[in-house]
């Protein structure tokens, strides 16, 4: 039998023109997802230039008078000069938004997590809930303002409200959207309710919650502004309502863009805890 030792065995080799192809199809690769996240970055910036210019364009051609609507330079300038007071008055509205965002998000995931678990709890209540969140919050503010007092437990529990009802419902969602499969696997190894919950309906339900999670965001900071508009000194709603009357434009332009600035911040905020804690969701890949 012959022997192996000391023969050389050829190595295989990919082609020149092979290696290029792939370094040039990887170099294209990686230019497409820089310009990618470019212009997820640039198209935000260019969309708001164009409303800056679109709105000076309008107020410059029409000869709009400034106590209707100033153009966007006058009120640039008051940001600057009120910046103070625009701070001064952002932070009760902050802490408002943000105490009610986690107030109403934690309650309404607790409710859901009772409804899933008790359905007739559900069919009875849930009616109740749709119905409560179809008064307007312009209506409830009054009330809670009434039974709460004029400091910031009816704006905390007005931005509450606000946030709950979308998230009971995307958290009701995500709770019951594990597959029949997976739920029938875990009866089969005898899993309990509560490893059921954590291990099974609880991370299905991550992406759900985010979604909610994003629009109440947005919809705590109006809240809170809406609960300042009734019985209220100090807030962007106060301010708000201060700048209006007073027929003040510029503030009142300026003071609506800080909470809408507020807003976003908060929005961003959660949308960067979505892509650290849902890294498997295609949309937390962006």
């Amino acid at each position: 039998m012959a022997s192996d030792v000391g023969i050389d065995h050829p190595t295989v080799s990919l082609p020149a023109r092979t290696l290029d192809d792939a370094d040039r199809a990887r170099a294209a690769w990686l230019a497409a997802q820089r310009w990618a996240r470019w212009k997820r970055r640039l198209l935000p910036l260019a969309g708001a230039a164009s409303l800056l210019f679109a709105w000076w364009a309008l107020v410059a051609f029409f000869q709009v008078k400034p106590f209707i609507a100033p153009a966007p330079q006058v009120v640039a300038v008051t940001l600057w000069q009120k910046s103070d007071m625009l701070l001064t008055n952002l932070w009760p509205t902050a802490i408002e938004a943000i105490s009610g965002f986690l107030l109403g998000n934690v309650v309404a995931i607790a409710i859901a997590t009772l409804f899933v678990h008790r359905k007739a709890i559900e069919i009875a209540f849930f009616p109740i809930v749709v119905l409560i969140n179809s008064i307007p919050v312009v209506a409830k503010a009054p009330i809670l303002v009434l039974l709460l007092g004029n400091g910031m437990a009816p704006k905390i529990t007005i931005a509450a409200i606000v946030c709950f009802f979308p998230t009971l419902v995307n958290m009701v969602r995500g709770l019951e959207a594990v597959s029949p499969e997976a739920l029938e696997l875990m009866h089969v190894l005898s899993a309990r309710k509560w490893e059921v919950f954590t291990r099974l309906r609880l991370p299905t339900s991550i992406p759900y919650l985010f979604s909610a999670l994003k629009i109440a965001a947005s919809t705590a900071v109006v809240g809170a502004i809406v609960g300042e508009w009734i019985g209220s000194q100090v807030g962007i709603g106060a301010l708000i309502i201060q700048a209006t009357y007073n027929f003040d434009s510029a503030l009142l332009y300026a003071t609506v863009i800080c909470g809408s600035a507020f807003s976003v911040a908060f929005f961003l905020f959660i949308r960067m805890l979505e892509r650290i804690c849902v890294r498997w969701a295609p949309h937390a890949q962006g």
